[in-house]
Parts: structure tokens; C-alpha cells; sequence
């Protein structure tokens, strides 16, 4: 390729990006103004404000929390409470910057005495969420707690889980319908159970890794065997593109340890590999 050619390219893409994120601004801008103006349910009349998302639009990670809580509600911005101190505590010690990441509430407005969001308020306004969704289009959901992960399961088709079998899949990688959803508690659990601090600090350090793919990716034996339709696209999604510090191949190649081209990321041997 001619100098000149690769800088229209590389010109191209970089005008394509700018266009992609000028449009997720207005979509967002757009939503953001319905939102602040919804008295589509009861919750409208003892709210203050009616929180919007915050953060970067291109994010690979969506956190979405149940409501925002009272101090949110007066002062209109997302987690700025004693939550919110912690979430920025937990993100910190991931090496993971509110900036890099978009936050977002299942329910918009404030729920009085901190009660359980109603099914018909969680009907009502998930559509806001919906569309944030469409418009972010973040490669991972994060939901932090059990309403916003019972409403994502629910959406993509998959089997709800009950509130007491939620440790189970707390900082596991799911995928529902072909989208990524990785569950976690929320920060305010904190305030109240303090000795699951050392669990929560590990689960959300993983955020750090779900923020980009596998480096070995682009020369890994697993993506050709992929795209050449061997293995399932679940190997790709929950390890090379998801928890990849989980993968054995990875810990092996970073260890400078021998592994088999035709081992998969979980360590299995699949030999039918072998002649490809």
C-alpha cells in the first residue's frame, strides 16, 4: 500500500469514529432530556431529579445500578453518596478511572425510604435503559445488584435467577443471547456487611481486565480455529475478549510455559484440532 493510501485510511477511520461518537452524543443528549422530564410513573412526584447516565460513551463497560439514593436525587449526578465514595474506592484500587466507563441506573428516579423498586415503575422506565443500551452498545453489562441483573437476564431471553442463589454468579461472566453480562455487588453492600470488603476489591479489580481483550489475541491459535468455524464463539467472548487472566493458555504463554496450539482457553486438549 502507497504511503498516501495508508494516511486516507487511517484519515477515514478517524473521521468514521468522530462521526459514530458525535451521533451516540446527540442520541444521548436527546435521551437524556426525556429522562429529565419523565412523569411517566409515581416516582416523578417525590423525586427532586430524575438521574441520567454519566460517563464515556465508547465505554466496553455499562455499570447499572438499581436507583439513585438521596444525595444523587439532590444534586442530580450519578453515585456522589457514601456509595459512591466507595465506588470510586473499588475502582481506584482496580486501576479503573469513572471516566473510562459509563454508569447508569435501572430505575431513574429515587425510590422513597430506599424500597424496592414496583414491576410496573421497573416496566415504565427500563426503556430508558434500553436505549442507553443501543446507544453505548458496551461490549460488557455490569449490574450491581440483584433488580438490575434480574431485568438484563430477563431482556436477553435467559432463565431468572432467585435473590438467594445471587452469590452464585456474583464476578462470573454470563452470556445471554449473545451479550456479555458480568454481575457485581453494589458498593453499599459496604455500609453493612464490612468483612466482604478483601471479595468485592477482588471482583471489581477484574473490571481492569474486562476493560480490553487479550493481548495474544490477534495471533492466538483460538481466534483462527474460530474464524475458521472449529470452536464455538462462547471460547472468543467469555476469555480472549472477556476474563482473559482466567484463560490457561494465557497464564502459560505469560509464564513462557509449553501449551499446545490446540488447547483450549479452559486447558482442555481438544485434538480434533490438531490437523488445522
Amino acid at each position: 500500500m502507497k504511503i498516501i493510501d495508508y494516511i486516507n485510511s487511517i484519515a477515514y477511520k478517524i473521521r468514521n469514529a468522530m462521526n459514530i461518537l458525535d451521533s451516540k452524543k446527540r442520541r444521548i443528549e436527546r435521551l437524556n432530556c426525556t429522562i429529565k422530564t419523565c412523569t411517566n410513573c409515581r416516582l416523578s412526584e417525590t423525586r427532586t431529579n430524575a438521574i441520567r447516565g454519566e460517563g464515556d460513551l465508547d465505554s466496553r463497560l455499562m455499570l447499572i445500578a438499581q436507583a439513585p439514593g438521596i444525595n444523587e436525587d439532590r444534586e442530580g449526578k450519578m453515585f456522589i453518596g457514601p456509595s459512591g465514595r466507595i465506588l470510586d474506592e473499588l475502582l481506584s484500587n482496580a486501576g479503573v478511572s469513572r471516566r473510562d466507563i459509563y454508569i447508569t441506573n435501572l430505575i431513574k428516579c429515587m425510590l422513597p425510604n430506599y424500597r424496592k423498586p414496583k414491576q410496573d415503575e421497573i416496566d415504565l422506565c427500563s426503556p430508558y435503559l434500553v436505549e442507553e443500551i443501543d446507544i453505548i452498545d458496551p461490549d460488557i453489562l455490569v449490574p450491581l445488584g440483584y433488580y438490575a441483573l434480574k431485568f438484563l437476564l430477563s431482556m436477553y431471553g435467559s432463565q431468572e435467577i432467585a435473590k438467594a442463589d445471587l452469590s452464585s454468579i456474583t464476578a462470573k461472566l454470563i452470556i445471554a443471547d449473545g451479550k456479555k453480562i458480568f454481575p457485581l455487588r453494589h458498593p453499599v453492600t459496604l455500609l453493612y456487611n464490612k468483612d466482604l470488603r478483601e471479595e468485592m476489591a477482588k471482583n471489581y479489580r477484574m473490571l481492569k481486565t474486562l476493560q480490553s481483550q487479550c493481548k495474544w489475541y490477534p495471533v492466538c491459535p483460538v481466534r483462527r480455529y474460530y474464524e475458521m468455524g472449529k470452536i464455538e464463539r462462547k471460547w472468543v467472548e467469555l476469555y480472549c475478549k472477556g476474563n482473559w487472566e482466567s484463560c490457561i493458555r494465557y497464564q502459560m504463554e505469560e509464564k513462557g510455559e509449553y501449551h499446545p496450539d490446540w488447547m483450549l482457553p479452559d486447558g482442555t486438549i481438544d485434538k480434533r484440532l490438531k490437523n488445522y
